[in-house]
């Protein structure tokens, strides 16, 4: 069967609140993650609230790199969703995970418009 995407599920657990109030340096790792994994950079697009936590997306012509963290909670919930066979999401996984060095990780993979021989989709 072919799949058109990969959907990277990753939650981090543990993580430094400095680093995940640092906008400037949250946008470095994802952009980091976005390259690492070989996709193209369309756009990107942060943003800090008040008191704390950020929201971000890498928009990659694959699709998309997003992030929301919780530094009140040393968390980081994190969607890597890619097109093609040209970018490999688990690889901008290695690298957010090297970088915000998490205590503990979850990660999950869900394949995205499973297709059948005949090109059709399963679900309308």
């Amino acid at each position: 069967m072919k799949t058109l995407g990969r959907h990277l599920l990753v939650e981090l657990y543990g993580c430094d609140a400095k680093v995940l109030t640092d906008v400037r340096r949250v946008e470095d790792v994802m952009v980091g993650a976005a390259k690492a994994a070989k996709a193209t950079i369309v756009d990107v697009v942060f943003h800090m609230f008040n008191p704390h936590g950020i929201s971000g997306v890498v928009v990659i012509e694959e699709s998309h790199l997003s992030i929301h963290t919780w530094p009140e909670h040393g968390f980081a919930s994190i969607d890597l969703y890619t097109c093609g066979n040209k970018v490999n999401p688990w690889r901008a996984y290695r690298y957010l995970v090297r970088h915000f060095r998490p205590k503990n990780v979850t990660a999950m993979e869900l394949k995205r418009g499973v297709l059948n021989h005949t090109g059709r989709r399963f679900c309308r």
